[in-house]
């Protein structure tokens, strides 16, 4: 699985125009399952998410995690993590899990977060969204599980 991570102070998605997720301190989670990718990778990456030490402790150092600060997490699918441009400009999406598969996998990886106790908003699968975040930092990060 491969996700995009930024540490938020807020962040919302939006499908035709109605607002249906939204966070204020903590994380946007964007998601994307790949070929080959089992519950296994989605609950490593869910643990490994929730313990990054992005948030500023006391001396305005990266040394707290999502779990410590009661963050909450709005987490977003995005195919387009999976794009293949080794063969020139146009991407290719072939690596990406199926629709079915990546919805599942989306689905579970949600699922996880919330068993963790952390409050979690989320966009909608297959929509076509509009996000919107106040990156805090910025800090980005990306995380992939087969590297």
């Amino acid at each position: 699985m491969r996700a995009l991570i930024q540490r938020v102070s807020k962040a919302q998605v939006a499908v035709d125009g109605d607002i249906i997720g939204k966070v204020d301190e903590g994380m946007l989670i964007f998601i994307c399952a790949m070929q080959g990718d089992s519950n296994a990778e989605g609950t490593k990456l869910v643990q490994k998410i929730s313990k990054l030490p992005i948030f500023r402790d006391d001396q305005g150092r990266m040394n707290k995690s999502l779990l410590d600060v009661g963050g909450s997490a709005l987490i977003v699918s995005q195919f387009t993590l999976g794009a293949d441009t080794s063969r020139g400009n146009r991407p290719g999406f072939s690596m990406a899990a199926t629709p079915d598969e990546g919805q599942r996998l989306y689905d579970t990886f949600i699922l996880d977060f919330k068993a963790l106790g952390i409050s979690v908003e989320t966009g909608q699968f297959g929509a076509d969204m509009k996000v919107s975040l106040v990156n805090d930092g910025p800090v980005t990060i990306w995380l992939d599980t087969s590297s």
